[in-house]
């Protein structure tokens, strides 16, 4: 205790970044099956701490700093996200993924949000 107050190492004072979700992304993790959802909130967890995901690949034809987090539980979901702003972790775009690769409209969505995102932080 330091003047009344319990000392904590700096590890369990740091604040974690918001989640911020951009269009419908909440409502898309919701519909994750619940392994998946429950997975998805530790990763986020992770990056709000300031940490990487367990699996993840960056998403350089989205935009700069954008990642995906990659959740294998109950089906194979995508989190698409940036975290290099200090305000804030967004949420691009989520999504239960179907195929071997990334489907346009995916990469399109995330894209937009990203470029919607980077106009709305100008202003």
């Amino acid at each position: 205790m330091e003047g009344g107050r319990p000392v904590y190492p700096r590890s369990e004072i740091m604040a974690r970044k918001p989640v911020v979700w951009l269009g419908d992304s909440l409502h898309a993790v919701r519909g994750f099956a619940a392994e998946g959802r429950r997975r998805a909130g530790q990763e986020l967890g992770l990056v709000q701490a300031g940490e990487a995901p367990t699996d993840w690949k960056t998403m350089p034809s989205i935009g700069l700093g954008v990642n995906e987090i990659r959740v294998r539980a109950g089906g194979a979901y995508r989190v698409i996200y940036v975290a290099k702003f200090a305000e804030a972790v967004y949420v691009l775009h989520a999504f239960q993924k179907k195929s071997r690769t990334t489907a346009r409209l995916d990469v399109e969505l995330a894209r937009q949000r990203y470029r919607t995102l980077i106009r709305d932080r100008k202003q």
